[in-house]
């Protein structure tokens, strides 16, 4: 598969959604190796990093009575509430540590602003606040891209629903991603993203 116009998107491969942190994603760190075998192969690469402030408006702690995975609704719809997690500057928030960063062309933090979540690498979750990575990729000349990280059914997802709205060709590659399934959330996100054309594939087809 010639990967000329193709970037690979990593998602949130950080030490808080790995084993140990605190929101675990369950083998979370086992799509690493995955990831640093296959990020040659594409002409662009891309790093996404969640990155809190403390105290953010997503954080169960800042709701009086709400616990980690309970709901809330929040001026932009309902928002799952999370434990604090991905804090800026902390340990939890930096890269996996055997992630191949060196190669990467960009870093595109989302979730910083405090009164608003961002699952996805291109817009925060009230779908309208732009994070300028469709403009990068376009003015590198990509058009299709191909999603891996954690965690599949939250931020994977919608990256990859995204995506297809920005008019890219989209495929997620399924075994160098995890999930959470919270409450049947990868069935969920995998019919949501069948029903936006997002593509599922492995590594070993790339």
């Amino acid at each position: 598969m010639a990967l000329d116009d193709a970037a690979l998107v990593v998602i949130d491969v950080q030490n808080d959604f790995c084993p140990g942190g605190a929101l675990e994603v369950p083998d979370g760190d086992a799509v690493v190796p995955i990831i640093n075998r296959i990020a040659p192969e594409f002409s662009a690469r891309i790093l996404a990093q969640d990155w809190h402030p403390p105290g953010h408006l997503s954080f169960a702690s800042s709701h009086a009575g709400k616990a980690p995975f309970e709901t809330a609704a929040l001026p932009y719809g309902e928002q799952v509430l999370w434990p604090d997690h991905c804090v800026q500057g902390t340990l939890g928030a930096a890269f996996h540590r055997d992630l191949a960063t060196d190669g990467a062309d960009l870093v595109i933090r989302k979730g910083f602003r405090p009164g608003i979540d961002s699952y996805s690498a291109f817009y925060e979750n009230d779908q309208s606040t732009s994070t300028g990575l469709a403009g990068y990729l376009r003015s590198r000349g990509i058009s299709r891209l191909f999603f891996a990280g954690l965690a599949i059914d939250f931020c994977v997802a919608w990256s990859a629903i995204d995506g297809t709205r920005e008019g890219f060709e989209c495929a997620v590659i399924e075994d160098a991603c995890r999930g959470i399934d919270l409450d049947g959330s990868m069935d969920a996100a995998w019919e949501r993203m069948a029903k936006a054309h997002v593509a599922r594939v492995q590594s070993c087809e790339l």
